[in-house]
């Protein structure tokens, strides 16, 4: 491979959430040198290259039509990119978001989305324009995967769906988890752990999530009702910008605690706020069923809490033995996994300390020297086949 490789980057379709600052902390991150490139350029909307930092290595190229309508991006996609790559002097296209149009090759792709490969999750959508989305993104970004020389996945299991509805890709496979911002880093403090609740001092309980229908807060919520009415010290925080899980979850709280005495929906808070929120928690729970990686579980076990687990989709691979676990639709069966760290200062502090510990194998170097390494092992093969 020559030592002045050019990637493109295509974001045309990151534009909120994960995959956007999947993209900010893997350029801020790399040592593009080290792996004989020169150069990245990015296609993208105003927003997303906005928030990503200046360096001498990355050209930020923005065309009108990827501040517009899905429609419009397509078309760029298929008629404009491919030509963009060449006037470019592309040596390999990475596209982070799954979806490809352009059929420039080489090309590496990213699988951040599970929902469109899991149809029984998708389905909690009911007939909604998200549930046609998640349909088209399944065949869109199963047809990219195929067509790609080299797909990176987040978490084994994610990748497991995928080629479950795929079938077998001739693509190079590798699996690469995200980083976690320092900004989290707390280590666990055994003093933090040693009060005793009390119904001025209760357990602080926090969900932070999206409101969306596989996000099962509202079974969170019963869990914490039947807690409080078991006479446990409890208040349970939900963080998360609204979604379609939104209605399901008002109406919840409106019959179990209108009045917010032990729960409390907080919405979305700044990204810069989550700090202090996991500060002022005893226990982290996340009730998912679907998820490619699990970004929040790993944010909350670098900030020192104990984490009470769904035990479906990619959580167990990721949290492994640092937390206990529960049905995420059983209310009884995630109260009583709240209840047995409640009840064990010592069992939290033990599952903090471990979570802690595993959560520094995520840093976004990590990411940044795996994903590099692997594009510039996908433009050597690419070269040497030519």
């Amino acid at each position: 491979m020559k030592q002045n490789a050019i990637i493109g980057i295509d974001a045309s379709n990151i534009r909120a959430g994960g995959g956007v600052t999947h993209l900010i902390e893997l350029l801020k991150a790399a040592e593009p040198a080290q792996y004989g490139i020169e150069k990245f350029i990015i296609w993208g909307g105003s927003k997303t290259l906005g928030r990503i930092e200046e360096k001498p290595w990355i050209q930020k190229i923005h065309h009108p039509y990827l501040d517009k309508s899905f429609l419009h991006r397509l078309y760029w996609a298929i008629f404009k990119l491919k030509k963009e790559a060449f006037i470019h002097k592309i040596d390999l296209l990475f596209v982070p978001g799954g979806s490809d149009a352009s059929n420039f090759q080489p090309m590496v792709t990213m699988s951040q989305n599970l929902l469109p490969f899991e149809w029984k999750e998708l389905k909690r959508y009911g007939w909604t324009f998200s549930t046609l989305k998640g349909i088209l993104l399944r065949f869109v970004q199963g047809a990219t995967f195929k067509k790609a020389q080299g797909v990176i996945f987040m978490t084994q299991y994610a990748q497991a769906a995928a080629i479950k509805v795929t079938g077998k890709l001739n693509a190079d496979q590798v699996v690469i988890g995200h980083g976690i911002n320092p900004m989290f880093d707390h280590e666990p403090q055994a003093e933090r752990y040693q009060h005793t609740f009390s119904p001025t001092s209760p357990c602080r309980l926090l969900y932070v999530s999206g409101l969306e229908p596989y996000k099962q807060q509202w079974h969170v919520a019963e869990a914490a009702s039947l807690l409080q009415q078991q006479g446990y010290p409890i208040y349970l925080d939900l963080v998360g910008p609204m979604g379609l899980g939104y209605q399901r979850l008002m109406e919840t709280l409106e019959r179990l605690d209108p009045q917010q005495r032990f729960i409390r929906y907080h919405g979305a808070v700044p990204y810069e706020e989550l700090k202090q929120m996991y500060a002022s928690a005893d226990i982290g729970v996340f009730a998912s069923t679907c998820e490619t990686f699990g970004q929040i579980v790993t944010e909350a076990m670098s900030a020192g809490l104990p984490m009470a687990c769904s035990n479906r989709s990619a959580m167990p691979e990721i949290l492994e033995d640092c937390g206990i676990y529960f049905d995420p639709e059983n209310p009884a069966e995630i109260a009583e996994s709240l209840k047995i760290l409640i009840e064990n200062p010592t069992l939290r502090f033990s599952y903090a300390t471990k979570a802690y510990q595993k959560s520094k194998n995520f840093t976004w170097e990590k990411c940044a020297h795996q994903t590099l390494g692997f594009l510039e092992s996908q433009l050597k093969k690419y070269v040497a086949q030519s």
